[in-house]
C-alpha cells in the first residue's frame, strides 16, 4: 500500500465505520469499562506508579463536576497505561513512548506524553527511571537522524508503512522522516523539566552531550546560509502536505537568521520554512540547553553556541515575523525571509496560540493581539459551530475543530469564563466517550478522528491537575 499515509488511514476509517473502526484496533483492555473507568484493567497497564494512582486519587476530590471527574481518572494516566515500553540499554533505563494507535514514538508526542508526571518522579523511585528511559532513547533517536521525526519502538524494525517509499535518506530505526523544527525542541524541554524537577543528572551523559550537539548543529545548518542543506523528503501522495516542494527541499528562503522546518507539528508540509511557533520555541529551548551546558555538562562551547543562536532567531523573529494588520501588529504563523508572511494557526502546538504554555512568547502584547485574531474567524483554520469552537489544521480539513485548541486556549487564559466556556466544550467533544479526540466536526461530537491519542488524553490530565490545584471553584 504505497499510498497509504497516516492521514489516509485514519479518514479512511472514520469515514467507513466511524469512531468503532478506529477502536477495533485498541488494545481490548483499553476499550474495557469497569463502571465508569475506561482505563484498562490493573494487570494489562503498561506500567503503574504508585505516586500517580495517589495523585489521581486526591485530585479527583478536588473535581465537583462528575463527568469531569472521569474522564481526569481515565486520561491523566493514560500514556502509562497503553503507551509506555520501559527496558534497559547498556544496562541503563531505556524508555519507548508510542502515540497510542500509530505504534511508533515522535519526538514531540513522546515528550509531551509525559510532561505531566514530571512533578510525581522525585516521590516515585520507579517512575523517574521510566522518563530517565525516555530522555536516554531520545538522545540514541537524535543520533540516528536529528532530521526524522518519530522513530520505531523496536529500532530494528522496519519504517512505518506509509514511510519506506519515500525519497529521502530513511535510516534504520526511523519511522518516519520529516523534518520539524520542534522535534528537535521537545527533547530540551524535557530533559530541562526533568533536572528542575528532580535534580537527578544520570540521563545527561556523553551519548546525550553528542546528541545535543547534533540538534543545535542541525539547527545552524537548516538556518541555510550554506545552501538548502542535506535534508530533502517527497512522497507520492494524493494529499499535498505529505511532500515538499522544490525537489524535495521545500519553498526558497532568504537567509536572515531563522532556523528553516519542512514540516510542521501536525506533520503538514510548511508553505513557507521560517516557522514562527517553532523558531520562538528554539529560543527558549537553545537558552535552557546552554543553562543545561554550563552547570551539568561544563562544556562552555556548546553553551555558547546554543545562547548565540537564540539570540540570532530571537532578533530575527522581531525583524521578520512580525506582521502588521488593522488591528495593530501580530505574530506571523510563517514566512520566508524575503517578506511573505502566512497569517493563520494551527492546533498543534508549538502554535501561536501555545506560546506562553512553553514560556515561549517574549512580549505579552504582541501576543495578546496575536491571540485575539487566530482565536477568530480572521484565522483561516478557525472553526464556531453547534458543538464548539476553536482552531483545527489542515491536518483533518475544513470545519474539523482540535480539542487540543481549546485545552490550550483554557491553560494559556487568565478568564474564569473562557476556561468554563472550553471546560464545557472539551466535555462535549468527547461525545461521551472518557477520552480525548483529535479533531471533531463542529456541528457533531460523534464525528471524530483518532480514539486513541495519549498526547490530548495527558494534556487534558496535566490542564485539570492545574485547575484542581489552583483553581478547584471552577470544576464544580
Amino acid at each position: 500500500m504505497q499510498e497509504w499515509t497516516r492521514r489516509a488511514l485514519l479518514q479512511s476509517a472514520a469515514k467507513s465505520a466511524g469512531a468503532a473502526a478506529i477502536a477495533a484496533a485498541m488494545p481490548s483492555s483499553l476499550r474495557a469499562d469497569t463502571g465508569t473507568s475506561k482505563r484498562p484493567s490493573p494487570s494489562d497497564r503498561r506500567f503503574r506508579s504508585a505516586a500517580v494512582e495517589a495523585f489521581i486519587e486526591q485530585t479527583q476530590k478536588r473535581i465537583g463536576d462528575a463527568e469531569i471527574a472521569s474522564m481526569f481518572a481515565n486520561c491523566f494516566p493514560n500514556t502509562l497505561d497503553t503507551t509506555v515500553e520501559p527496558g534497559q540499554f547498556e544496562g541503563k533505563p531505556d524508555t519507548a513512548v508510542i502515540t497510542g494507535d500509530i505504534a511508533a514514538m515522535w519526538l514531540r508526542d513522546s515528550s509531551a506524553q509525559i510532561w505531566p508526571y514530571l512533578p510525581l518522579a522525585a516521590k516515585d523511585e520507579s517512575l523517574r527511571a521510566l522518563l530517565e528511559g525516555v530522555i536516554r532513547r531520545q538522545a540514541r533517536c537524535i543520533l540516528i537522524d536529528p532530521y526524522a521525526n518519530a522513530f520505531m519502538a523496536d529500532l530494528n524494525a522496519p519504517a512505518l508503512k506509509w514511510s519506506r517509499e519515500d525519497k529521502t535518506d530513511l535510516k534504520q530505526g526511523v519511522g518516519e522522516r520529516k523534518w520539524e523544527l520542534d522535534s528537535l525542541c521537545y527533547p530540551i524541554r524535557l530533559a530541562y523539566g526533568y533536572w528542575k524537577h528532580t535534580g537527578d543528572t544520570r540521563p545527561f551523559d556523553a551519548r546525550w552531550q553528542q546528541a545535543m550537539t547534533l540538534a543545535v548543529d542541525t539547527m545552524i545548518v537548516q538556518q541555510r546560509k550554506h545552501g538548502a542543506g542535506p535534508y530533502h523528503f517527497q512522497r507520492n501522495s494524493f494529499i499535498s502536505t505529505e511532500t515538499l516542494p522544490a525537489d524535495g527541499y521545500g519553498n526558497p528562503v532568504n537567509p536572515v537568521g531563522l532556523i528553516a522546518s519542512g514540516f510542521r507539528p501536525s506533520d503538514d508540509a510548511c508553505i513557507f520554512p521560517f516557522l514562527v511557533p517553532s523558531n520562538l520555541f528554539a529560543v527558549t529551548s537553545l537558552r535552557h540547553l546552554a543553562e543545561m551546558a554550563n552547570a551539568i555538562l561544563h562544556d562552555a562551547a556548546l553553551a555558547n553556541k546554543a545562547s548565540a543562536l537564540a539570540a540570532e532567531v530571537e532578533t530575527a523573529l522581531r525583524q521578520h515575523a512580525v506582521a502588521q494588520t488593522s488591528e495593530g501588529t501580530i505574530w506571523a504563523y510563517e514566512v520566508d525571509g524575503f517578506g511573505s508572511q502566512l497569517l493563520m494557526d494551527d492546533a498543534n502546538v508549538p502554535s501561536l496560540l501555545g506560546l506562553p504554555y512553553l514560556a515561549s512568547s517574549p512580549d505579552a502584547a504582541l501576543y495578546a493581539r496575536t491571540r485575539k485574531f487566530i482565536w477568530s474567524e480572521k484565522n483561516p483554520w478557525f472553526f464556531r459551530g453547534t458543538a464548539g469552537e476553536g482552531i483545527g489544521g489542515p491536518h483533518e480539513g475544513k470545519d474539523m475543530i482540535w480539542p487540543m485548541s481549546q485545552i490550550i486556549c483554557a491553560l494559556t487564559s487568565q478568564s474564569d469564563s473562557e476556561i468554563r466556556n472550553a471546560l464545557a466544550m472539551v466535555k462535549t467533544s468527547s461525545a461521551g466517550s472518557g477520552f480525548i479526540h483529535e479533531s471533531y466536526f463542529k456541528d457533531d461530537p460523534k464525528k471524530f478522528t483518532r480514539e486513541w491519542f495519549a498526547w490530548a488524553n495527558t494534556l487534558f490530565g496535566e490542564w485539570i491537575a492545574t485547575l484542581a490545584a489552583n483553581k478547584p471553584n471552577l470544576l464544580r
